[in-house]
C-alpha cells in the first residue's frame, strides 16, 4: 500500500456509484463515513491483522466519535482514493484515533477522523494491560519512521 508524505497509507479506491449520489449528483455526505470504514479496515489489514482477527482475540473497537470536513464534492463515476493512518500519539490503552483522507487525483475531497474505544467481549473498556494497544503502537510506528 502506498504512503504519502504524511504517513497516510493509501488503502484502496472506490468508484462512485449512481446510488451513492443525491439529487444534485454529488456523493451523499454519510457515504464518506462508509469510506472511512473501508479505509480503516484495509489499513488494519495492512498492519497484519484483520478486524475479524482482533475480535477473535477479544478486542472490539466501537466508534465513539467521528468528524468529517468536506472540502470538495465527489461525483458519479469518480475514482476516489482512500487514505488512513493511526498516529502513535493517539493510541491509548482505552482508545484509538484513526485519521482519513478522501481524494480524487491530487485533490483532497474530505478529511476526518474516527475515535474508537477498546472494549472486551463483555463490553468493558480496556484500562491497562492492553497488549493489543502495544502491538498497534509498534505496527503503526513503522509508517511514522519509514518515510
Amino acid at each position: 500500500m502506498a504512503k504519502d508524505g504524511d504517513s497516510f497509507v493509501k488503502t484502496g479506491t472506490v468508484r462512485v456509484r449512481y446510488s451513492d449520489t443525491d439529487k444534485m449528483g454529488i456523493v451523499y455526505n454519510a457515504n464518506y463515513l462508509v469510506w472511512f470504514e473501508i479505509a480503516r479496515t484495509e489499513y488494519c489489514r495492512d498492519l497484519g491483522k484483520t478486524y475479524r482477527e482482533w475480535e477473535d482475540q477479544g478486542y472490539f473497537l466501537p466508534v465513539t466519535e467521528s468528524y468529517c470536513k468536506y472540502l470538495f464534492p465527489a461525483n458519479y463515476d469518480d475514482l476516489v482514493s482512500l487514505y488512513s493512518r493511526a498516529p502513535v500519539e493517539h493510541i491509548k490503552p482505552h482508545s484509538i484515533l484513526f485519521e482519513y483522507r478522501v481524494m480524487v487525483g491530487s485533490r483532497m475531497l474530505a478529511e476526518g477522523w474516527t475515535k474508537h474505544a477498546f472494549i472486551n467481549a463483555e463490553g468493558k473498556i480496556w484500562r491497562k494491560n492492553n497488549q493489543f494497544q502495544l502491538w498497534l503502537i509498534e505496527e503503526a510506528g513503522r509508517y511514522a519512521v519509514s518515510e
